[in-house]
């Protein structure tokens, strides 16, 4: 039996040559973010926004969540993959990050397909819950502060159907969950995370050895 494969840049490379269906407006838009310091490291992979596309598409998904926008590109791949009905509702605290993505948005001729709220994941979240109810999302991807991770699953999970899709980025935390000397909040709060999955029976799961690490999560029906 093969084991996990080491992706070294050629593997990759070859991934991403044989897979990827790129264009002009994401590889700028990967490139804008590239050129911003100290922060290319929040952008997701290439291949991981598609997978998150094929994700929308694959489970009929109309109403997608998305907590944590930075400058859209997984928004956009997301927005691209929904039915002529379907609908993001992304949210973040910066709007020097959310000015690029709707300058991409537009340009990608999804922007109407994204609602884009800006302020406090948390507070944004309770107020998605007052205004459309429990179930009311089809899909959720997050990817935003990590200290607040198991707060944002919470509470995704009750705006997610029963039957829905969660999407948990960077489970693995470069590589920091199994560190014994990563103490920070972040990776803390990770952990704590992933033993909550582990443990959770109101879901199915299936963590991924992909990019920083990718936890599918579905939630069980009555």
């Amino acid at each position: 039996m093969a084991g996990q494969l080491t992706v070294d840049d050629q593997l990759l490379s070859y991934v991403r040559q044989m897979s990827l269906r790129d264009d002009d407006v994401l590889s700028d838009l990967r490139a804008e973010t590239a050129g911003m310091p100290m922060l290319q490291a929040m952008l997701v992979l290439p291949e991981e926004a598609q997978l998150l596309a094929l994700l929308v598409r694959v489970t009929g998904a109309a109403d997608v969540l998305e907590v944590g926008t930075f400058t859209g590109y997984s928004s956009l791949c997301m927005a691209r993959a929904l039915p002529p009905d379907g609908r993001v509702v992304t949210c973040d605290i910066n709007e020097r990050w959310t000015r690029i993505a709707e300058r991409y948005w537009r340009r990608a001729g999804v922007a109407d397909r994204i609602a884009l709220r800006t302020g406090d994941a948390a507070r944004i979240l309770d107020e998605l819950a007052e205004q459309r109810g429990p179930g009311s999302f089809d899909l959720a991807f997050v990817d935003a502060d990590k200290a607040n991770y198991p707060r944002y699953y919470e509470q995704a999970l009750a705006l997610v159907r029963p039957g829905g899709l969660l999407v948990l980025d960077n489970t693995l935390f470069f590589g920091k969950v199994v560190d014994p000397a990563a103490q920070d909040p972040d990776t803390l709060a990770i952990r704590r995370l992933n033993a909550l999955l582990r443990d959770d029976d109101r879901v199915d799961i299936s963590m991924l050895a992909v990019a920083d690490g990718l936890t599918l999560v579905h939630k069980k029906k009555p």
